[in-house]
């Protein structure tokens, strides 16, 4: 089987280009041969469009893309293979359901003069021209062979927003790595881990806030918990509009007098990350669904933060944010209500107060990440992508 994969890839920086590099290893470890053929190609109609004729289509089994992160391009060259090949088996991993894309390339004339005034017009222009967006979103997902969610909530939300008929979209976990078991650290000190990439919009104001109040309702866990930072920055995330966001969060720090609590692993190597979460006893992911795509759509997508928690038998504390209940729902963890600072912090009190809920948490968590092991999930893949080059029924 030879496929074309439509996907950012290392050295891009971002949660959709780690996991296809990993998805598109696996998949050839299983004999699959990937070409990337939109690889360093600029995400435009008009590049996309050079990148498809310069390539023999016709030399690949099935195209498969990634899609999500807000980027467009994989979706406008879906769309332009569907014209131009219509007999093309062609899927994709929708990453950010309800939705494939959310906002188009161009706004319509005259809404595309609002893009140069002050905010809000500008996103007022996308909620306006929004229903042609998802226009365009339901005339791709139509075209696709089979579609794939990393959760059944997403698989369900995608299904109805997009209109496509039962069994259409099918669900396979977001994979892990094989990471060899760690015992948890001792229990006289719980070391809480936040993971990702580090930006506005993640929630990480309500975790200090968080841990600030279980400080302040009790102060004999001061010296027995200690949060990490962890992840990757990017200047144009860390150094928007908002000013510099790493100084504000330091700021912030101070002020809720955290200094003494906080360690920082900024930028954290590849080869470091299973090591650093196996340090912390539990993940915790604040996040918060963005109110501006709220106008939009739901985000019901899940976190590569969370797979590698799973994948290095850990726990999580998460919001109810994107498909984030489903993920912990088999006792590896626990919710609370996104932007809810006060329930956040019950749940670090609690924690603190009842460590042995690390140990429950880490052995669920470990059964889990055997479970979604890359080698399964890409045989899964690969078996999908059988049945759409075959043509089978949904479900076959």
């Amino acid at each position: 089987m030879r496929i074309a994969l439509l996907a950012p890839l290392p050295p891009e920086k971002n949660g959709i280009a780690d996991y296809a590099n990993h998805f598109k290893t696996a998949l050839e470890q299983l004999g699959v041969t990937v070409a990337t053929p939109l690889s360093g190609v600029e995400g435009t109609s008009i590049a996309i469009k050079q990148a498809i004729g310069a390539f023999d289509w016709q030399s690949v089994d099935l195209v498969h893309a990634e899609l999500g992160g807000g980027r467009l391009g994989e979706f406008l060259a879906l769309r332009e293979l569907r014209k131009a090949y219509p007999n093309l088996p062609l899927t994709a991993t929708v990453h950010d359901p309800e939705r494939m894309v959310w906002r188009r390339e161009q706004l319509p004339f005259p809404l595309n003069l609002l893009e140069r005034l002050p905010s809000p017009l500008p996103q007022a222009a996308v909620v306006l021209a929004d229903p042609l967006t998802l226009r365009e979103e339901r005339q791709v997902a139509r075209g696709l062979t089979r579609l794939i969610t990393l959760t059944r909530l997403g698989a369900d939300c995608l299904s109805q927003r997009m209109q496509l008929p039962a069994g259409k979209v099918a669900v396979i976990n977001h994979a892990n790595l094989a990471i060899a078991a760690v015992a948890l650290p001792p229990l006289d000190t719980l070391h809480l881990l936040y993971f990702g990439f580090i930006y506005r919009g993640k929630g990480i104001e309500d975790l200090l806030q968080a841990l600030a109040a279980v400080f302040q309702q009790a102060p004999q866990l001061r010296d027995r918990v200690r949060l990490t930072l962890a992840g990757g920055t990017a200047a144009e995330m860390a150094f928007g509009a908002g000013g510099n966001y790493l100084e504000q969060l330091n700021r912030q720090i101070a002020d809720l007098g955290l200094s003494g609590s906080i360690d920082w692993r900024l930028n954290l190597p590849a080869s470091e990350i299973a090591q650093t979460i196996q340090a912390h006893h539990v993940m915790v992911l604040p996040y918060r669904e963005s109110k501006k795509l709220g106008l939009l759509g739901r985000q019901r997508g899940t976190s590569g933060a969370l797979s590698w928690a799973a994948a290095c038998g850990r726990g999580a504390i998460t919001s109810d944010a994107r498909a984030f209940a489903e993920e912990v729902a088999s006792g590896n963890g626990a919710i609370y209500p996104q932007g809810d600072v006060a329930a956040l912090s019950a749940q670090l009190l609690r924690l603190a107060q009842t460590p042995t809920l690390a140990r429950d948490w880490a052995e669920r968590a470990a059964h889990i990440g055997g479970q979604r092991l890359w080698p399964l999930t890409a045989r899964q893949f690969k078996q999908l992508f059988e049945q759409a080059i075959a043509g089978a029924p949904y479900g076959a």
